[in-house]
């Protein structure tokens, strides 16, 4: 039997860990997987960490008129790599391009969904995807506004990051390994907001969580994972605060940690399904999937920093178990989503 050339485009660093165990899934399948991805934050890193082998096209833009002109240029090179190529499916998750390509290419897509903030980038890519995968939290008007048809969503229990603990095994000496000098008891894991996104109007050079900082450090140990430099350069300088370069184990990480404040939003889902404390900071209208788990009782949201420090001081010393939560099998259904779309064609 011939193997499907199947396409994944990889363009933000959290969906390296997303589709790490579908494409070991589909290589051990005897499929021919492709990999595409851009240069952003630490994709290519990550790659190269996990080991698979990948084309690198276009980069991420910062200003609107950037990101306009690098996904254009994006675009046009990976029609001409892909035209080459001639994949039977293109798989991504809010992917700009992928979606364009392939309905460009006569190429049937499979998008994974779970921003419906994301308007911008949904109007561009989600009318012209053959199958959608998305989170059944998300409101299905939403998405139809932005030119989606309905007929071609599946909708799950449960949100993306729940695919990402597949094959996930706790290493409990993480600490040890990053070689830490953790001075006090506590320790507090913190993500800066993704404030190049198209989604959210901040300052690259700011962060919601300077305040907040400058308070938790004198009650435990401060752990940053900076999304870029100029957030690295924000933190530099503090006392009792660590700066943690990717890539690293960060799922063992989040674990091991006693608290999780962040003002993204990935992180946060991890660490409500790994059972660690979560704060929510994000500075923006809270998506959908954050709020699953917040009504589950899996994640706490606030955006006054008094507030957030009492929320942190009273859950480094009352931590709670892990609630759990019914999902379904996202991973079974991506990859069945796969195999329906190369067998099916561009649905057009």
């Amino acid at each position: 039997m011939v193997p499907l050339k199947i396409w994944i485009d990889i363009t933000n660093a959290p969906h390296v860990r997303f589709f790490r165990d579908i494409i070991t899934h589909l290589q051990d399948e005897g499929e021919d997987v492709i990999i595409t991805a851009r240069k952003f934050g630490d994709i290519h890193r990550l790659m190269n960490l996990f080991g698979f082998e990948f084309t690198s096209i276009g980069k991420h833009g910062v200003t609107l008129a950037e990101k306009l002109l690098e996904s254009t240029k994006r675009a046009y090179k990976l029609s001409k790599f892909i035209n080459e190529e001639k994949p039977d499916v293109g798989l991504s998750k809010h992917s700009i391009e992928l979606p364009r390509v392939t309905f460009g290419l006569g190429i049937p897509s499979v998008y994974v969904l779970d921003n419906e903030h994301a308007i911008a980038a949904n109007k561009l890519t989600l009318p012209l995807c053959d199958h959608i995968i998305m989170p059944e939290v998300i409101d299905l008007w939403d998405i139809m506004k932005t030119g989606a048809d309905p007929n071609r969503i599946t909708r799950y229990r449960g949100t993306s990051e729940i695919i990402h603990f597949q094959n996930f095994e706790y290493n409990e000496n993480i600490f040890e390994d990053l070689n830490l000098k953790l001075e006090r008891e506590k320790t507090i894991l913190m993500r800066p907001e993704p404030s190049l996104a198209s989604y959210l109007d901040a300052d690259c050079h700011e962060s919601v969580l300077t305040p907040i900082v400058e308070i938790l450090k004198d009650y435990a140990n401060i752990l940053i994972i900076p999304r870029f430099r100029e957030q690295e350069e924000i933190f530099r300088g503090y006392d009792n605060v660590t700066i943690i370069k990717p890539p690293v184990d960060t799922f063992s990480l989040i674990k091991r940690c006693d608290l999780v404040i962040g003002a993204g939003g990935t992180m946060n889902r991890e660490a409500a399904l790994l059972g660690t404390p979560v704060i929510s900071c994000y500075p923006g209208k809270p998506l959908s999937v954050d709020r699953f788990y917040i009504e589950n009782g899996l994640m706490y949201r606030s955006t006054d920093v008094d507030e957030i420090v009492n929320m942190a001081l009273r859950l480094l010393v009352s931590r709670k178990g892990m609630k759990k939560i019914k999902t379904d099998d996202l991973f079974r259904i991506i990859i069945d989503s796969v195999y329906e779309a190369a067998d099916s064609g561009p649905e057009k």
